[in-house]
């Protein structure tokens, strides 16, 4: 990275930190999205930062999320956090009901992420008041934020599209197919939770380790249609164009300055109706397109 962008990038990630406190803009929420997909990554940093500061004899034991599940629940729940202040401000700041809808949204993955740990903590794999909790969230929060990305992330879904399940204006007009392929494998990874279910097979760790994977590829490919969205947006409320519509035509009006005499007859000859205009009206006419178009 250049150092405009390092700078860019640290500058932006420590905006975060303000979250709720000052006015959110694009970049903002953007970048929260953004970390929402490394929770795996977040929560781990607690395992990192003890495993070079203090080594302890028996690591995996000692640092166990079953253990240290509290510690690893904040840390990955804090972008869920960071974007629910976010959405909170928004609503401040505009009072438009979607941004509640919004912040219910990530509130329900924070409720996921901790009855996950809890049932983790517990070691009961198919029984338990944990296990149920964490199923039930699991659901509504996969479902709640599957509807989310293609209603609102993507705006897609629409009623009378060219293209079924799709939306009428799109960019990538030539790459039809991808849409669909964007919409089947968001759900799919939407719903990976549920390979934590069977007993037998590969370790949690293992699972849980795909899952993240496959989240942080979701979140690249989600990037691609969400600044689609966005900029179709910004082109329809005219934040971003090259023309602007006025509310009047433009077009030079030339009116006559010819008086027609009192009791004349009140014909024109054809001769004066194809004459070619004189200097002066040609002038008058320049200078008329000059002033409609200022």
């Amino acid at each position: 990275m250049s150092g405009s962008a390092r700078w860019w990038t640290i500058k932006n990630i420590a905006k975060l930190g303000a979250s709720g406190i000052r006015k959110v803009e694009f970049t903002d929420f953007w970048l929260g999205d953004q970390f929402c997909s490394l929770a795996y990554s977040f929560s781990n940093l607690f395992f990192i930062g003890c495993f070079y500061t203090r080594i302890f004899p028996n690591i995996h034991s000692t640092l166990s999320s079953s253990q240290n599940w509290g510690w690893y629940y904040t840390l990955g729940s804090l972008p869920l956090l960071i974007r629910l202040a976010q959405s909170l401000r928004r609503y401040r700041d505009s009072r438009l009901p979607i941004h509640l809808i919004n912040a219910g949204k990530y509130a329900m993955g924070m409720i996921n992420y901790f009855f996950y740990y809890y049932w983790r903590h517990k070691d009961n794999l198919h029984h338990g008041t944990g296990y149920v909790l964490w199923c039930f969230t699991a659901i509504i929060y996969a479902t709640y934020a599957c509807a989310w990305d293609f209603l609102m992330d993507w705006s897609m879904c629409k009623p009378h599209a060219r293209h079924p399940f799709l939306r009428p204006e799109l960019v990538y007009t030539s790459q039809i197919p991808s849409y669909y392929f964007a919409l089947v494998s968001n759900l799919c990874i939407r719903f990976f939770w549920i390979c934590y279910i069977p007993s037998s097979g590969p370790s949690l760790t293992l699972r849980t380790f795909i899952a993240a994977t496959l989240e942080m590829l979701r979140r690249v490919q989600w990037n691609f249609y969400r600044i689609e969205n966005e900029h179709l947006g910004n082109m329809d409320q005219y934040r971003v164009t090259r023309e602007l519509p006025l509310p009047y035509n433009i077009d030079p009006i030339v009116n006559d300055d010819e008086e027609e005499e009192e009791g004349g007859e009140g014909e024109e000859c054809d001769e004066d109706a194809n004459a070619e205009p004189s200097w002066l009206a040609k002038q008058l006419m320049r200078d008329s397109r000059r002033i409609s178009y200022v």
